[in-house]
């Protein structure tokens, strides 16, 4: 490969075996219990920039084919168990040309030089990575270190381009105590979806600032099915701290499934203040009504701070209700409210077709000194092949506009065909 990058650390079986932490006794298990898959996704990406602020180019156009391959061992069958997860992901360039990259599809050619995308606009032909991590249980305790895709609500690893966003790092849950989890962890670097190569992690909304440790602690306790309720706490040394408090409850009235989730982030600077005073008070909530094969969502979001949210760049936000496919409308002082609308077509006699349909629309944040507006509609439709040679190929089609004083107005489609096969 070309432009091959290799993240801490791969430990393969043998070398487990060969050192004496895995017995060979024990292989059995550590084997019977594993599993592996490979996803072939292909990603078409076209965003159109011709009336939005920055119009450095007219658009960003860009097809990629990707391969994703993860593994995951069982445990050893030992006082503490032992296991290793493998991921490796190979990129390859189908269309691109200067003047349309950038679509965080594949890494610039500037990102291997080590200079600005300005200076060489280039998409690389091919790009691969790969990484590992060792894990050790004990009970119902888990110990991951290596290469970590974490999905908690502070640090919620992407995946909406070609291949995931990972970090470095170790993290530990553990549910000894019945209807409780608890989890804390450290996260040291990150391998972005537009570059190749781990690298300190930069903050979202103050992308100039950056840092090589974030750590979290949370807890979730869960009753019953219906309710849940989770307070987690999470510092990017010497840039933002913040604590989310989250709660999720659902009730069955005759066909009727009504749920609703509230959140609050509370963000402020942390040690050095890289980023400067920072005060993001977020306060979000949705509820929903689901009836059959249709569900209908409504949300609200406020930022009652003076600065716009801190968080891991590009990662996805499960704890700020209108964070969706390209705005977050987290902007100092912004409101915003959304509509939903989902629906499967399997009640419709079509299996294997979803679709949604939604709306933001934000207000009363400022854009050089006067009150802006701004809105996003997103059209999703999914289909996934149910039966014949193709059984299990999905297509995804997801349609974006945006509208905005701050951002003007912009264009997108993304057409993302996929297919996983189980190897084990």
């Amino acid at each position: 490969m070309k432009y091959l990058q290799l993240r801490s650390p791969s430990v393969p079986l043998i070398t487990l075996v060969a050192s004496g932490l895995i017995p060979t006794y024990a292989q059995a298990d550590f084997a019977q219990d594993s599993k592996a898959a490979l996803t072939l996704r292909n990603f078409y990406y076209n965003h159109d920039l011709r009336d939005s602020k920055a119009p450095a180019q007219s658009k960003m156009e860009e097809w990629a084919q990707g391969f994703i391959f993860k593994a995951q061992s069982g445990y050893t069958d030992t006082p503490i168990g032992l296991g290793v997860d493998v991921y490796a992901g190979l990129g390859l360039k189908l269309d691109s040309s200067p003047d349309r990259s950038g679509s965080a599809l594949l890494p610039g050619a500037y990102d291997r030089a080590g200079g600005p995308r300005k200076a060489d606009p280039r998409a690389v032909d091919e790009y691969s990575e790969a990484t590992a991590a060792v894990k050790m249980k004990v009970s119902k305790t888990e110990l991951k270190v290596g290469g970590l895709f974490p999905k908690i609500p502070l640090v919620y690893a992407g995946d909406s381009r070609l291949l995931p966003q990972f970090f470095e790092g170790a993290m530990l849950d553990s549910s000894e105590i019945d209807h409780f989890t608890f989890s804390l962890g450290q996260m040291r670097q990150v391998n972005y979806r537009e570059f190749s190569g781990s690298r300190a992690m930069q903050t979202g909304n103050y992308l100039n600032v950056t840092s090589d440790r974030f750590n979290y602690i949370g807890g979730t306790w869960s009753p019953d099915i219906s309710l849940s309720l989770a307070i987690w706490g999470g510092r990017l040394e010497d840039v933002y701290q913040q604590v989310l408090y989250t709660g999720t409850k659902f009730v069955d009235v005759g066909g009727w499934r009504l749920s609703g989730t509230l959140n609050y982030l509370d963000s402020d600077e942390s040690g050095a203040a890289r980023a400067g005073n920072l005060d993001s008070r977020m306060a979000s909530g949705l509820v929903s009504a689901a009836y059959g094969f249709q569900k209908v969502t409504l949300g609200y979001q406020y930022n009652a701070g003076d600065s716009a949210l801190p968080f891991l760049h590009d990662t996805d936000l499960p704890g700020v209700a209108n964070a969706i496919q390209v705005l977050r409308f987290d902007r100092a002082g912004e409101r915003s409210v959304q509509a939903r609308y989902d629906i499967d077509f399997a009640g419709l006699g079509v299996p294997g077709l979803t679709a949604f349909a939604r709306y933001v629309h934000g207000e009363d944040f400022e854009v050089k000194g006067v009150a802006g507006k701004e809105w996003e509609r997103n059209i999703d439709v999914s289909y996934v092949i149910q039966s014949g040679p193709l059984k299990n190929l999905a297509l995804r089609l997801r349609n974006v506009e945006i509208q905005g004083d701050a951002t003007g107005r912009r264009d997108e489609n993304r057409v993302i065909i996929s297919y996983t096969f189980a190897l084990k």
